[in-house]
């Protein structure tokens, strides 16, 4: 089964960008809009959809665009924002209002261009912008705050914040050609009027496909996973998700600069805080916490500490902390799934993506162990099924993980 398994573009977030608000910000820990779209086909109407990991609200937007109702869970402030500005719907009247406002701002920022306006204190920061692109955009983003406010602060106004965030983006040295991101080469210097085309031309794209009406509705509330059972109000009879996988890549690293730009971060610290508290993440002083880092929960599968020592024995470099870290992720996980279960309904449906990952040439078979997992906190009839080869080289893949529970 492993060698006939293929990379299936449509099934990562590339076919994302294609499909209207999905496609407003390139954010590589989005998952596949179209596999979600399959797990719902055979669900009723009145199914309650529920997401744990959030993320980019991939889950919750399918959801409510098929007509459903869903709740979904993130632990960082930037993803909860981005999530409910995707699911809104939005008038005929607002969307004019919002072009007007941004024609007003477009004729403000030229004149302030060459005086010290705020920017983003991200380290290095002509990494990413040159000097002349950086004055532009922060004279932009002042303008904009005059007549939007800040994003932080006035949630109705998630759509130009949106632009703005893609223009960040589009107009930075930032190269998308590893799993996360890297930085090309040179920084590019770009003109004012190109940068002011372009800043129309995402706005438009925006602004026309959030025309679309939603016709169900997502909640989307601020919750750690590992504590979704301080929820008392909350039953689901479904669980479509994608947690972080196990393969020690900061989520935050890919949002600083969206999170830097909307005043949702404010210093390295606070993104490595926010990092150590996700399930899976590992930047900056969440690396560094690692060993001292202690179990709350021992009673978990023998799987885990098995593939665990593997690594921890391994010849490898850092071989201790990388197999603490494994350890954390699958802790985490499980009490992820043990708390879950105060909100499903009797016989609940759970379908979890996930993927695999190797250290030091020990493979962490993530399917498997969560499996277990499940088994050992009483979920049944679990299953696992592979969806994609996510790597041509190495034997990475992508699976669906699905169980029920029956609170009998």
């Amino acid at each position: 089964m492993l060698t006939t398994a293929k990379q299936k573009s449509e099934y990562t977030f590339k076919a994302n960008r294609n499909l209207g608000r999905h496609g407003w910000l390139r954010l590589t820990p989005a998952y596949s809009v179209k596999l979600v779209e399959k797990l719902l086909i055979c669900l009723e109407k009145d199914a309650i959809i529920a997401d744990p990991f959030s993320g980019t609200a991939t889950t919750g937007l399918v959801a409510a665009e098929k007509g459903y109702k869903a709740i979904t869970f993130d632990i960082n402030p930037f993803l909860i924002w981005l999530g409910k500005v995707k699911c809104e719907n939005y008038s005929e009247n607002y969307l004019a209002d919002i072009r007007l406002q941004v024609q007003k701002a477009l004729a403000e920022y030229k004149a302030i261009i060459q005086q010290e306006n705020w920017v983003p204190q991200i380290f290095n920061i002509e990494r990413w912008w040159s000097r002349q692109t950086l004055q532009v955009l922060a004279a932009l983003r002042v303008a904009l705050v005059e007549q939007f406010g800040e994003p932080i602060e006035n949630s109705s106004c998630g759509l130009i914040w949106v632009a703005f965030c893609r223009l960040v983006i589009e107009t930075s040295s930032a190269a998308f050609n590893h799993v996360s991101m890297s930085f090309n080469d040179k920084v590019t210097h770009f003109e004012i009027e190109y940068i002011e085309e372009l800043f129309l031309n995402i706005l438009n794209f925006i602004l026309k496909t959030a025309e679309n009406k939603i016709l169900g509705n997502t909640n989307i509330i601020e919750m750690d996973a590992c504590k979704i059972s301080k929820l008392s109000n909350i039953k689901v009879n479904t669980i479509i998700t994608s947690p972080p996988y196990p393969n020690r890549i900061s989520y935050i690293r890919e949002l600083r600069p969206y999170m830097y730009w909307t005043k949702f971060l404010n210093e390295a610290k606070q993104a490595g805080e926010l990092d150590w508290s996700a399930v899976g993440g590992t930047w900056g002083i969440a690396t560094s916490r690692l060993l001292s880092w202690e179990l709350l929960e021992n009673n978990l599968p023998e799987e885990i500490f098995s593939t665990v020592e593997k690594i921890r024995l391994s010849d490898g470099k850092n071989a201790q902390l990388l197999s603490i870290y494994v350890l954390k992720y699958f802790h985490d996980m499980h009490l992820h799934l043990s708390s879950l279960k105060s909100i499903l309904q009797d016989k609940a449906e759970l379908h979890y993506i996930v993927g695999n990952s190797t250290f030091f040439g020990n493979m962490v078979d993530t399917a498997t162990l969560l499996s277990a997992s499940m088994r050992l906190l009483g979920y049944s009839d679990i299953q696992s099924e592979i969806i994609r080869k996510r790597n041509c080289n190495k034997a990475l893949y992508e699976y669906c993980v699905s169980a029920k529970w029956s609170s009998s």
